[in-house]
């Protein structure tokens, strides 16, 4: 007998709209946007079990835009930002059994804030692209594995290293298709041995698989028609909101664990 999925119309009310965000941040429209898919779904039901259900519809959206992006990317950030990436994950997975995701959650929310609020300060705006740092981009690109691993946020941490550098839309998201992908994908291994798939939970991810190959070509039509200016600024606008978001629901837990 088949597993049943959920089957709570509140869930897809939420689930819906967040599959469809997370496709269009895959795609490579408005960065992190994407991240806001498991806030959203925590919404109805625990988070642990909501990030279980996305991981592989954002396997399948890593699919599509692996071959929406193909050859699109640039060589020295992922040189540099993946084996960082896969490092944060090891540790992620080293240190799941001490780690409070909301320690994780706060700390992921802070420092998106700090990012945008940096880059609207006074004399700042007009800086040029800046070049790979090797130091830079170990640290955050640790990061971003540790924080996707622990609660899918490596997002943030991932733009804070390469928004800077300043590349074409379409090269800046080629960019973070490459790297997620394969992060996503070494993630498999530790979240199934620490019990985060289940057979209802793969059987409600399959429910909304459907979704996520048109929402991720329309995130990719978007980098091709948007002015970079525009791009970016969606970028940081969606960090702010996103990082707003991740610091209440720290906050939240704590206070709520207190």
């Amino acid at each position: 007998m088949f597993p049943s999925p959920i089957s709570d119309p509140l869930f897809y009310a939420v689930a819906i709209p967040a599959v469809i965000l997370a496709g269009l941040g895959k795609g490579g429209f408005g960065g992190p946007i994407g991240m806001l898919a498991v806030p959203l779904m925590a919404l109805v039901i625990p988070p642990i079990q909501a990030a279980g259900i996305m991981l592989p519809v954002l396997i399948v959206m890593d699919g599509v835009s692996l071959a929406a992006y193909r050859g699109t990317f640039d060589r020295k950030a992922i040189a540099i930002l993946l084996p960082a990436g896969i490092l944060g994950v090891g540790l992620g997975w080293l240190t799941a059994a001490f780690v409070e995701n909301a320690h994780v959650t706060l700390l992921v929310g802070v420092i998106s804030l700090a990012f945008v609020a940096d880059r609207f300060r006074p004399g700042r705006r007009g800086g040029g692209a800046l070049p790979h740092n090797l130091p830079s981009g170990v640290f955050w690109g640790t990061v971003s594995g540790f924080t996707s691993f622990v609660s899918h946020t490596g997002g943030p941490p991932y733009q804070i290293y390469m928004v800077p550098r300043g590349l074409a839309p379409a090269l800046f998201a080629g960019t973070a298709v490459i790297f997620f992908t394969t992060v996503n994908v070494v993630k498999l291994v530790p979240y199934f041995l620490l019990g985060q798939f289940d057979a209802a939970n793969l059987a409600t991810a399959a429910v909304l698989l459907p979704l996520a190959p048109l929402a991720t070509l329309v995130g990719w039509r978007l980098t091709r028609i948007v002015r970079p200016q525009l791009f970016y600024g969606v970028v940081y606008a969606v960090m702010a909101v996103v990082g707003t978001k991740l610091v209440w629901d720290g906050l939240s837990a704590l206070t709520g664990a207190g």
